[in-house]
């Protein structure tokens, strides 16, 4: 199952480990250094993988998640050996998690690789020197994760663990109508900004309300006019592990920049969220939490480092103290010769050794150490192990051992082991009992009690906040307390701060509610035992003579100020007239939803035969509606609130072997845009796509499926047409979204080709000029050039040729010659594919250089998405791995502008240095290095970057140069990238700037905040651009995080 996993990983052993340049001496002969005393294996980064590395060792310290991913066999996985077979159903990111596991558990090694991972995630060589944020590789890979393991018994793994639900309403003040939306999550989102810690922000989230009045009131759907109202939100199901990302990345809208929020943010070790549920009738055990993992990034937001801390539930690690090995019995001699005297135990036991019988006195020790060692313990020891008779203090009294065991509200001590003769067996010592090692009478100068009676109890005490005039507000305050066993329950009273009043126990009554006891005067004596609480009881406290009834118990029950709702509303669809547009049924949890739809449409007075043909569909609070409720389902198994909305509507629901699905075309999708439809589950993709295209009158059949995901965007195609809904596990509900273009066979690419030519670039194939415009029978169109400069440096000019289906085996120059049959011009055909100069396209610009033509299209890491351009060239070119491409143009003086363009090739073998650049360049021009000026064009910005010699930092202390990488901040040097030259002998101006460059400056100076914030959108998405920004800190093209997987069947 797990292939190759004992075999030695060499292949992730870059240069760029052991310094740029250098070559490796036998290194892949040697084996991995081994587990530190830890006993534990880290995960070796690839360069940007930080943040990948803190998430998989935090879910593989999550014993449920690691232990149901090793529960999946190959029977259901595949093999790793079959991933090349075109016909294998191989899930390889499972597999490659469970290698990655199984390494980081078994195999005795410092760091554990992820380049086989990366690489099931089809990740280019880029993606790996990228930084991302966690939180966003955390939903990719938990649903890439789900998509793998379709039609598996792992299915619902991510749901099962991470997933709950959010409930938002809107409680209108006139009718209290309550409109709610459910929303699912697998990790929440919570402020930073203006908020001291995490329960500070879940208290605004979920407890707080807002209010609609005034200027800002609520449209309420029942009473059809403008209201009063309030919103609030509520955790309506609990997942069972709690991730929460913190949003300390925020956006400037006056500087238009981003900043990271700094400031401190406290959270506790346990955290009990019952005030932000809506259901409150579980044990007080379910809705505690205890902090297991905390991913920490420490930089900016446009860079960094992430590190994690991780609880080690199940001890994989020795987390102890390392246990120096027992010297022999040596002189203090001896220990001088071997420089050991900075041990002042070994020293110690040295000079005890010497004396007589091995006894000494403390103050004689002293003494003996000043006399043999030349120095006092205070001179030499003092500063770091503390006085000579602390260090050696170790009891007062005699030592005890007791048996402790860990209850909710800690660590408590019950039975004192006597008795020295006596076996472990024979004092009933358990398998696994922890043993107390302390003096019998006091921990850290605080007096322990000991015993079954005084067994402490975590208690949760309930009271209302007051103010500082000794008001009582509304707001409900819930703090846990440990009280003894054997306390009495008249102590609640000092533990709340209250003088007297009136307690009130929880007595654990029905499922569906809580029931409430007041403890009478007499018994406030008693103990919390006789009371019959427990661990997790919650206790009332209120003063005398309160005047806020709204939480007394009232007929035994809980109140909380709203009255038992037992109704459903039900609204008129159906687009006939009635008397009614709505009415209240009267409804239980139990109750059928067929009956329910019976006596709505008897009291709304509407025609019998509508019993035939209608359905019931919850509204949400945007008004929509969702997919319609079974007729035998209750409503407590349809998940229907009480009081929620529900409408009439024509049509029958679909049956048990029928599925509702929401389809839409297009990726930007409005709400309420949705179609919708009613499928069998039997249905295959290829009929289903076909009822969608004719119910959307949408033309051709050049279209594929996509399901919605959790995200809301459009997830993995469906692929297979033969393959049936059910078997892609696609249920009611579900949204469909229908993309235009066929999907290609597996294996192969679909690949858009462009041509690429710089204007008034020196040194290429010359071809007429060609117009860039669209014409019916060739079908072309010129790419958007938007934000690159006129004539100074070369523009960009790309020109759509085709899309090529291409297989994943291909070599380079096979796609260069199929991608010369697509020119519909013999002007633009060139005579060989050697005179073809590849590149991928990212955002409507040359990306990455693809070198060598015998490379298959696989080992490139394109993506499944890739789009290339192809540059015409006059004659052949052999780059290495080691030369980079620019395009230098030579500044004509006193006019403010710079020569064509010209290819040089640069040599980085002696490194990305601008000394090396510098001399490159100068050599290119036969100019004097000293005598040169060079600067990298940023066309997003209109700006150009000196890069200087002079650029090199020097430490203070060190007195050291720090090596500088062009490849780095700020120039990030790439192939492609306009290298302006100036000559100092006949041009001595700082200025590298272009009239064009203040033009198009001016031009984004004045353009209002609203369009500069479109045009910086349209920008990044056709230009692959940031925004404006000063030169002295230009940033990489921010690129999206994505993680490719199959289709599994």
């Amino acid at each position: 199952m797990f292939g190759d996993l004992f075999e030695e990983d060499y292949s992730s052993v870059s240069n760029n480990q052991y310094g740029k340049g250098k070559k490796l001496k036998n290194k892949a002969l040697e084996p991995p250094a081994p587990r530190e005393f830890t006993n534990l294996s880290g995960i070796r980064n690839q360069g940007g993988t930080c943040y990948l590395n803190s998430l998989l060792q935090t879910l593989h310290f999550t014993p449920e998640f690691r232990e149901a991913l090793f529960s999946l066999g190959p029977e259901e996985l595949g093999f790793l050996e079959d991933k090349d077979k075109p016909d294998a159903k191989v899930r390889i990111i499972p597999l490659q998690l469970q290698r990655l596991f199984a390494q980081l558990l078994l195999l005795d090694q410092e760091a554990a690789s992820t380049v086989e991972l990366t690489n099931s995630f089809g990740w280019t060589s880029d993606e790996e020197m990228r930084q991302h944020d966690v939180q966003e590789l955390n939903r990719i890979l938990f649903s890439a994760l789900e998509t793998s393991l379709v039609g598996t018994s792992g299915h619902d793994l991510i749901n099962r663990l991470y997933h709950g639900t959010i409930v938002n309403q809107v409680v209108c003040n006139e009718c209290k109508n309550i409109s709610e939306k459910q929303e699912d999550f697998l990790d929440l989102t919570v402020a930073v900004k203006n908020v001291s810690g995490l329960e500070d922000a879940l208290w605004n989230m979920y407890v707080e309300e807002e209010v609609f009045d005034y200027d800002n009131l609520y449209h309420c759907g029942t009473c059809d006019r403008l209201v009063k109202a309030a919103k609030s939100a509520k955790l309506r199901k609990l997942p069972p592990f709690l991730t929460v990302s913190l949003l300390r990345f925020n956006f400037d809208f006056v500087k238009c920049e981003r900043y990271k929020e700094t400031s401190s943010y406290t959270f506790p070790l346990r955290i009990n969220l019952k005030p932000f549920c809506e259901q409150s009738e579980l044990d007080d055990l379910e809705y505690i939490y205890d902090l297991f993992s905390v991913i920490i990034h420490k930089g900016g937001c446009y860079g960094g480092h992430y590190h994690v801390y991780i609880k080690d539930v199940d001890h994989l690690g020795n987390w102890q103290f390392k246990q120096e090995e027992r010297k022999p019995d040596v002189n203090l001699k001896t220990l001088q010769n071997e420089e050991e005297i900075d041990d002042p135990l070994v020293i110690l036991q040295a000079v005890i050794l010497q004396e007589e019988n091995n006894l000494i006195s403390v103050d004689q020790l002293g003494q003996k150490l000043l006399k043999k060692m030349g120095i006092s313990w205070n001179k030499k020891y003092r500063k770091y192990h503390g006085p000579l008779r602390k260090l050696l203090e170790f009891w007062e009294g005699d030592m005890v051992l007791s048996v402790a065991k860990h209850v909710p509200a800690g660590l408590h001590i019950y039975q004192t082991l006597d008795g020295d003769e006596l076996s472990l067996c024979e004092i009933d010592i358990a398998d696994g009992e922890d043993i107390f090692v302390w003096n019998g009478m006091e921990v850290g100068g605080v007096q322990i009690e000991t015993g079954i009676d005084c067994e402490p109890l975590l208690l949760n005490i309930l009271h209302l906040e007051s103010s500082g005039e000794g008001k009582k507000r509304g707001r409900l305050i819930e703090s846990p307390h440990v009280f003894p066993a054997n306390a009495e329950v008249g102590t609640v009273f000092t533990a709340a701060a209250i003088p007297a009043g009136i307690i009130l126990v929880n007595s654990a009554g029905s499922a569906d509610e809580e029931s409430w006891t007041a403890v009478p005067e007499e018994d406030m004596k008693k103990t919390f035992r006789e009371q019959g609480l427990r661990n997790g009881s919650s206790i009332l406290v209120q003063p005398p003579n309160s005047e806020d009834r709204s939480v007394l118990p009232k007929e035994g029950k809980w109140m909380n100020g709203m009255n038992e709702i037992d109704w459903i509303q039900v609204k008129n669809l159906c687009q006939l007239e009635s008397e009614e547009k709505q009415v209240k049924i009267s409804a239980t949890v139990h109750t059928v939803v067929f009956d329910i739809r019976i006596k709505a449409i008897k009291e709304l007075k509407l025609m019998k035969e509508l019993a035939e043909n209608s359905c019931l569909r919850p509204i949400d609070r945007n008004g929509k509606l969702l997919c319609p409720v079974p007729d035998g389902s209750t409503l407590k198994e349809a998940e229907v609130k009480m009081g929620s909305s529900l409408g009439l509507c024509l049509g029958k629901a679909p049956t048990s072997s029928q599925l509702f699905l929401f389809f839409a075309w297009g990726t930007n999708i409005q709400p309420g845009t949705e179609m919708e439809v009613i499928v069998e589950e039997t249905l295959s993709v290829k009929e289903c796509l076909k009822i969608m295209l004719e119910k959307s009158c949408l033309p051709g059949d050049a279209w594929h499926l996509r399901k919605m995901d959790w995200c809301y965007e459009a997830g993995e195609p469906l692929c297979g047409e033969d393959a049936t809904l059910q078997e892609l596990r696609i249920c009611s509900g579900d949204t469909l979204l229908l993309i235009e273009g066929k999907l290609p066979l597996p294996g192969f690419l679909k690949v858009p080709i462009w041509w690429y030519r710089p204007r008034g670039h020196s040194g290429h194939w010359e071809s007429q000029d060609q117009p860039c415009t669209s014409s019916q029978g060739n079908g072309w169109r010129a790419a958007s050039t938007q934000g690159a400069p006129g004539h100074v440096p070369a523009e960009v000019s790309l020109v759509y040729l085709g899309d090529l289906d291409i297989s994943e085996d291909a070599a380079l120059v096979d796609l260069k010659s199929q991608a010369r049959a697509l020119t519909p011009s013999s002007e633009l055909a060139v005579p060989a594919p050697a005179l073809l100069r590849a590149w991928t396209v990212e955002s409507r610009r040359p990306g990455r250089l693809l070198r060598t033509d015998r490379q298959r299209l696989k080992e490139y890491k394109l993506g499944r998405r890739p789009e290339i351009c192809l540059e015409p060239l006059q004659e052949e070119e052999q780059l290495g791995p080691q030369d980079v491409l620019l395009r230098t143009q030579m500044r004509i003086p006193e006019e403010r502008a710079y020569a064509p363009a010209v290819d040089l090739v640069w040599d980085t073998s002696r490194g990305w240095t601008t000394g090396s650049l510098r001399q490159r360049v100068a050599d290119f021009y036969s100019l004097p290095v000293e005598k040169i000026e060079i600067a990298k064009y940023f066309p997003e910005k209109f700006e150009w970057l000196p890069i200087s010699s002079w650029n090199q930092q020097i430490t203070k202390r060190k007195k050291k140069k720090k090596q500088d990488t062009l490849q780095g901040a700020p120039y990030y040097l790439k192939d492609g990238d306009t290298i302006g030259v100036k000559n100092l002998l006949v041009d001595d101006s700082d200025d590298f700037s272009t009239a064009r460059d203040d033009a198009e400056k001016e031009k984004q100076e004045l353009l209002p905040r609203g369009k500069r914030d479109s045009q910086e959108v349209l920008c990044a998405q056709n230009s692959d651009v940031s925004s404006a920004g000063t030169p002295a800190r230009p940033r990489g093209p921010e690129a999206s995080l994505s993680i490719h997987v199959g289709s599994f069947r």
